[in-house]
């Protein structure tokens, strides 16, 4: 079986990384000897395995410890339970969590928070235990604890990795005073499939711009190091899902992904190398299969990527019941089995199913796991909670926990929301809307909402601290302004008795917003709809509206890309707000009106219709590309060429002229690339119009002709200016081998950079059509 092909970090390592432009890498090494099994197994106490493992500052500690501890006491640390909040300390299922920590049979508890809730349950584990070994919380801490930022799509919209920072930052601070020390977060799911609900939870389409996130997202949880971990106001990440969830099939959550080594390496792992690099403690495996071997059971990422050739030292923790699913999968027999598989794989931490704990025992006897393998898992548990400063500080101070969003969270968290929200469309200047208008008209599901958080989201948050309400937002940026509010139609359902008071309302007004879009428990895990359209009776709304003839604006707040329907081209501007957060309504009304001069641009293509879909920009080309003259081409008969929408796209309230792209040269050895040097690619950039404002630039690479074919364009560098009216700069990005370069289908991983030309984009969105070619020798 797969599972005994394992090899372990503590025998043998190599391998290496795209870094630098390598020809090629990949690693090799013997497989570990198989343990004994037996005596060593129902020894009182084991020895930490002798493997050439790189020293670290807590080695000798930990190698101490693993030696005084028995087998169950390991397996103990390899077991993650849950906190069941509904049964109350010392009942149920939380008294199974107390009483394996009272005998040292826990490592982890994950959705538990509260200091004084989590200083209960770990002074159990450090006094009552037989080794004092502390516990360490996790917590599903996603885009905000008390303070909930917009959504990690909505952030990458933004374009510009220091508004993940900041959500970082804060969740962290919040977090950790609440006795919180790991996130399951960053999530870097690449995905081309809008269907898929988890989209909401990650960055886009594109694998440069997620990696972007990804490593500026960790360093926020972390700090700039791993010293940073032993901080009271940061927290342990968590790269996941490891790998390809976002290949899902059909978008259907925890679903087939069959991909080809090259897409693997090309698309799906650059954002974890990034996060990685970044110095993300951890990694969780994903739900999905890879090419028919389920993720939990996959010894080929787990262990032949992941931790040789990256020289991951960190700690893998599997999904929710991912373990206990390598059954349901049909590829474990039964628990044991399961435990066996995942374990060898890679997997040193099981999530809410218990097999390593109950099979852990007689698997080693059998010879089944070994000994090395073991102590390696609990090696990476122990590592952790040393680097998080646990084992001198077990404790928070309650005096110091954070209740609720300080006013600078919430100011930081408006801020990100206006910075990420994305202007569609604006026909004739109808935004920004005047704050000096006499009336306004706020209609739609979503304009009285305070459930504008998004997925992902602390219960207690959503009833402490609800969104902001568009409507009182509006009335606050516009307070001469007469403004009324008519809900015209539920977010779900076709009742459409209340579109008549919409259309009155709209009516009566100078202007209305139209505030329409998806409820976010219809986005986020376990969310995926083969309709992405509009809920319910909404699009009927803005028909109405529109039908009007007054000025409109339709406001989208939703957790995916939507298909957006004949309505769209009724509505004079449409601004893309996401699931903008606790400070939702006030973001939305400062872009309204002009306050922040919208700067967002899309981190993934708007489709036509569902059956457009998978469209994204960074597509192969075909034998047979578009034509709109030849019948014969790549196209669907009844659709326009290209999404509604496409990747890079976003307007502003003024206007700016981009220069002809340069390089620094035309020409450049591929052996000067491997070897690391660089080229420059500039352009200048003005803003021609009257306001102050924000563009992102965008630099897109496509290899000409490749040895395995190479998507039409990728983006491969991005900076977003703020310019004055008149104000002109310029903007250079720096181009290596890893920019030009491709990985191949080779399973042990081959990098090539291959000579030819390369045509080099810069632009606006992924539609750029100014151009330079460079020539690699």
């Amino acid at each position: 079986m797969q599972g005994m092909r394992r090899r372990t970090l503590l025998s043998a390592a190599g391998g290496t990384a795209v870094a630098g432009g390598l020809l090629g890498a990949g690693s090799a090494q013997a497989a570990a000897p198989a343990a004994g099994g037996t005596a060593a197994a129902d020894a009182a106490q084991g020895a930490a395995a002798d493997g050439p493992r790189a020293s670290g500052p807590y080695d000798r500690k930990i190698r101490e410890l693993l030696g005084r501890m028995t087998v169950d006491e390991k397996f103990g640390q390899l077991q993650q339970l849950p906190w069941t909040w509904d049964t109350g300390p010392g009942g149920g299922e939380t008294k199974a969590v107390e009483d394996a920590a009272r005998k040292g049979r826990l490592g982890s508890v994950f959705s538990i928070f509260g200091a004084k809730t989590t200083n209960a349950l770990q002074k159990i584990a450090v006094e009552e235990s037989r080794l004092g070994i502390p516990l360490v919380f996790g917590l599903d801490v996603i885009h905000g604890m008390w303070t909930n930022f917009p959504i990690p799509l909505a952030q990458a919209a933004s374009f510009d990795p220091e508004v993940t920072a900041a959500d970082a930052e804060v969740s962290a601070k919040e977090a950790r005073s609440s006795g919180v020390h790991w996130t399951f977060a960053p999530m870097m799911d690449v995905t081309h499939e809008p269907r898929w609900g988890r989209i909401a939870e990650g960055n886009g389409e594109d694998p440069y711009l997620t990696s972007a996130f990804a490593a500026a997202k960790v360093r926020g949880y972390q700090g700039k190091d791993a010293k940073g971990l032993k901080d009271k106001d940061r927290l342990a990440a968590c790269a996941k899902h490891f790998v390809a969830y976002g290949g899902a099939e059909g978008g259907r959550d925890y679903n087939t992904v069959d991909v080809s080594e090259s897409r693997l390496r090309n698309l799906y792992l650059p954002p974890f190398k990034a996060a990685l690099d970044a110095g993300a403690a951890t990694v969780m495996a994903s739900f999905n299969t890879i090419s028919g071997v389920p993720a939990h059971g996959n010894t080929h990422t787990l262990t032949e990527i992941l931790k040789d050739e990256w020289g991951f030292d960190g700690l893998v923790v599997s999904d929710f019941t991912g373990v206990q699913e390598l059954i349901a999968h049909g590829f474990a027999e039964d628990g044991a089995d399961a435990a066996r598989l995942s374990l060898n794989a890679g997997v040193d931490m099981e999530m809410t199913s218990t097999h390593f704990v109950e099979n852990g025992k007689k698997l080693l006897r059998a010879g089944k796991i070994e000994q090395s393998r073991l102590d390696d898992a609990v090696y990476r548990v122990l590592q952790l909670k040393f680097q998080l400063g646990l084992f001198d500080h077990p404790y928070v101070e309650e005096k110091d926990e954070i209740t609720e969003p300080s006013a600078a969270a919430r100011k930081a968290a408006r801020a990100a929301a206006a910075r990420s929200m994305v202007l569609l469309k604006n026909e004739k200047s109808v935004l920004p809307l005047s704050a000096g208008a006499s009336s306004m008209a706020v209609v739609g599901p979503f304009g009285d909402s305070d459930d504008l958080l998004g997925t992902w989201v602390i219960p207690a948050s959503q009833e402490k601290f609800p969104a902001v309400k568009v409507v009182d937002a509006v009335k606050k940026a516009a307070p001469k302004a007469k403004v009324t509010y008519a809900k015209g139609v539920d977010a779900a359902g076709e009742d459409t008795a209340g579109i008549p008071a919409a259309v009155a309302a709209a009516k009566a007004a100078d202007v209305t917003v139209v505030v329409v879009g998806e409820p976010p428990s219809i986005s986020g895990e376990a969310a995926a709809r083969s309709d992405i359209s509009l809920p319910g009776a909404q699009e009927k709304l803005v028909e109405a509206v529109a039908a009007t003839g007054k000025p409109f604006v339709v406001v989208l707040v939703n957790g995916r890309p939507l298909t957006l329907g004949g309505w769209l081209a009724k509505a004079p501007a449409v601004l893309e707000a996401w699931h903008p957060g606790t400070e939702a309504g006030h973001a939305i009304a400062d872009v309204l009106f002009g306050t922040v001069n919208p700067g967002g641009k899309l981190p993934v293509s708007f489709p036509r219709t569902v059956g457009q879909i998978p469209i994204h920009y960074n597509h192969e080309s075909t034998g047979r590309p578009y034509d709109p003259d030849n019948k014969y081409t790549s196209k669907y008969l009844d659709l326009p060429e290209g999404p509604q929408f496409g990747f890079g796209h976003g307007l502003s309230y003024t206007e700016f002229t981009l220069g002809a792209p340069r390089l620094s040269r035309p020409r450049v050895a591929a052996q000067a690339l491997r070897k690391g040097d660089t080229l420059e690619v500039s352009v200048s950039v003005r803003n021609t119009g009257k306001r102050a404002g924000d563009e992102v630039v965008q630099l897109y690479v496509h290899d000409k002709a490749a040895s395995i074919t190479q998507p039409v364009r990728r983006l491969r560098g991005f900076r977003r200016v703020t310019l004055e009216p008149g104000e002109q700069t310029t903007v250079r990005f720096r181009l290596g081998a890893e920019d030009l370069g491709f990985w191949t289908n080779d399973t042990r991983g081959r990098f090539l950079l291959e000579p030819g030309a390369f045509d080099l984009y810069v632009g606006t969105s992924s539609a750029a059509k100014e151009k330079v070619t460079l020539t690699v020798t």
